[in-house]
């Protein structure tokens, strides 16, 4: 779906305006976690670049399309951090609009494999490995850990995984989400990761993050190695993800 969120407080400028090309831009409140958003980084300095990661700590960094970043280091950086495109100032709509379709296809594309620590995750078995033992999931179970797998160390909300994992679009009254995540804790400490799934102060759980150097989340190969086009990602990375 073409849709987008503005995270500048400033109002959005013509030239970053999706919407002259049949984009449609969702207030906050709408927006889902998977919505790309597209901010205006001109002139942002450390002070305010924690500020952002503050106020939008719920965000995937790779569903970020950062301007006005003119400095080629400076791009580069945004990038090892995990942001999903970096641009200067000059950059027209049609360009902007291929950038935004290009993140949009990258976030359909979804990985076979997942590894977080002792943790692999198969998501054509629909199954997780702890050691190469399997765990025995139920479907529903390895959805969870999957979707909760997308951002380790950041709250999902009950009602993202209800939707992702359920497919409904509002929490039922029955406690049919928390029987599955104890079930699951409970297959998960027998394999010797008791207290990998957090409950999250804000509301809904989140994974806990593992060591940077295990490269928390990032796609296998066919061999179980990581795709070289992700070793960029490291300490960086995931320092930032906990502010």
């Amino acid at each position: 779906m073409r849709e987008f969120r503005w995270l500048t407080a400033k109002a959005i400028p013509p030239h970053l305006d999706l919407r002259e090309c049949g984009w449609t831009m969702l207030p906050e409140e709408r927006a889902s976690e998977e919505c790309m958003g597209i901010a205006s980084a001109k002139g942002m300095t450390p002070a305010l670049w924690l500020r952002f990661l503050a106020r939008h700590g719920r965000l995937s960094r790779r569903l970020v399309l950062l301007v006005g970043i003119n400095d080629p280091v400076a791009r580069a950086r945004m990038l090892r951090m995990g942001f999903g495109e970096v641009t200067g100032d000059e950059i027209a709509l049609p360009e902007l609009e291929a950038r935004a379709l290009r993140l949009a296809e990258l976030e359909d594309t979804l990985p076979r494999y997942r590894r977080l620590g002792r943790l692999s995750l198969d998501l054509l078995a629909r199954e997780a490995f702890v050691d190469d033992r399997p765990l025995g999931l139920h479907p529903r179970e390895f959805g969870l850990l999957w979707r909760l797998a997308d951002s380790p160390g950041r709250p999902v909300s009950k009602q993202s995984l209800v939707k992702d994992v359920w497919r409904m679009g509002f929490v039922p009254e029955t406690n049919s989400l928390a029987v599955h995540v104890s079930r699951l804790r409970g297959k998960l400490g027998t394999a010797g990761l008791a207290g990998l799934v957090e409950t999250a102060p804000t509301g809904g759980y989140c994974l806990r993050p593992v060591d940077p150097a295990m490269r928390a989340s990032l796609p296998l190969g066919k061999d179980g190695a990581r795709r070289d086009g992700y070793a960029h990602l490291g300490n960086e990375a995931e320092s930032v993800s906990r502010v």
